[in-house]
């Protein structure tokens, strides 16, 4: 179970990198406001309190913070995080989403998108080049 969602945390360090890059020489995008892909995606005391906070008063859908993917720095900070969602029904089938999170300079926090995380797009991989 570990080496799965070691591998996952990888295939989402790439796709995220694909998110954020940018045109420019550089590389990545040093712009203010651009994404910062996360150095630890570990999901930490901090990470967790930030995603119960956005949840908070949600209900129909468990969120299970997997990964922690990035952040941009904005009037405050924007936080991005790969979840498992599993609906709170019967024989309910888990799937994953990345869900954007708004904390503000006072430390409010605001559930802001919900994004999801279809694997079958990122991978073109034996598919016709065009």
């Amino acid at each position: 179970m570990m080496k799965r969602i070691l591998v996952l945390a990888m295939v989402l360090a790439v796709c995220i990198t694909a998110v954020v890059w940018t045109a420019n020489a550089d590389g990545w995008n040093t712009a203010a406001g651009g994404w910062n892909a996360a150095a630890d995606p570990s999901i930490t005391e901090e990470i967790r309190t930030i995603v119960e906070k956005g949840l908070n008063g949600l209900v129909g859908v468990k969120y299970e913070p997997i990964t922690y993917l990035g952040c941009q720095v904005v009037a405050g900070r924007n936080h991005a995080v790969l979840c498992k969602a599993s609906p709170v029904t019967l024989n309910a089938i888990p799937t994953w989403k990345i869900l954007f999170f708004y904390e503000d300079l006072q430390g409010n926090v605001k559930l802001i998108n919900i994004a999801d995380f279809d694997f079958g797009t990122l991978c073109t991989y034996g598919s016709p080049a065009e």
